[in-house]
C-alpha cells in the first residue's frame, strides 16, 4: 500500500478494478486549501486517458509488475509482435498499448522490456536511448555551424528529430526517445 507521494510517471495503479499507468503527474499546493496531486492516467488495456485528482496523502494501490526481456519481431496489421526471451512466446500488442510516443522509435530486432502482470505482458518499454539511421535531411550550409543551428532529420522509423547542421544523410545517431532529442553520432 502506498500514498500519493509515491506517484511517478510510468507507475501502474489499480483503480476501479482497472490497470492505469501514470503518464503525467503534478503535485499542487495552492495558497488556500489542502494539497493535491493532479494526474493523467492511461488505461493499460484500452489506451483510454483519464484525468484524476487525488487529495494529498490518499492511499493508492500500485500494481506489482515484473520485467522480462523481449525483442520486437514484426508488425502484422494492427498488431505488433514481440518475442519473450524467457519463454520464447509470441506476444501481440496493439499500438494503443505501446503508445504513440514509443511507436515512432520502434525498429525490428530492438530489445525492449515487457512489463508482466499475472503472467501476461501488459506493456512494453523501449530503451531510453535508441540508435537509428537518418534517411532524409537537408544538406548543411557551409559556415552555419558556428551558430549552433539545427535542422530536421527523418529517421528510419519515421520519427523526426532536430540535429546539428553537420549531420548528414546515412549517419547513425543516438536519440533520447523520451525527449525526442539528438544526443550524438554513433
Amino acid at each position: 500500500m502506498a500514498t500519493t507521494a509515491d506517484i511517478k510517471n510510468g507507475v501502474v495503479l489499480e483503480l476501479d478494478r482497472q490497470l492505469m499507468q501514470v503518464s503525467y503527474f503534478q503535485h499542487v499546493k495552492p495558497g488556500k486549501g489542502s494539497a493535491f496531486v493532479r494526474t493523467k492516467l492511461r488505461n493499460v488495456r484500452t489506451g483510454a486517458v483519464l484525468e484524476k485528482t487525488f487529495p494529498s496523502g490518499e492511499r493508492i494501490f500500485p500494481v506489482d509488475l515484473s520485467h522480462r526481456p523481449m525483442t520486437y519481431s514484426y508488425r502484422d496489421g494492427e498488431f505488433y509482435h514481440f518475442m519473450d526471451l524467457q519463454s520464447f512466446d509470441d506476444v501481440m500488442l496493439t499500438a494503443a498499448l505501446i503508445g504513440a510516443d514509443q511507436l515512432k522509435y520502434l525498429k525490428e530486432g530492438m530489445e525492449c522490456t515487457g512489463l508482466v502482470h499475472d503472467e501476461t505482458v501488459i506493456l512494453v518499454d523501449l530503451p531510453n536511448f535508441v540508435e537509428l539511421e537518418i534517411v532524409e535531411t537537408d544538406p548543411g550550409t557551409r559556415g552555419d555551424t558556428a551558430t549552433g543551428g539545427t535542422k530536421p532529420a527523418r529517421l528510419e522509423t519515421g520519427a523526426t528529430v532536430q540535429v546539428p547542421l553537420f549531420v548528414e544523410r546515412g549517419t547513425v545517431i543516438r536519440v533520447d526517445r523520451r525527449e525526442d532529442k539528438y544526443l550524438t553520432r554513433v
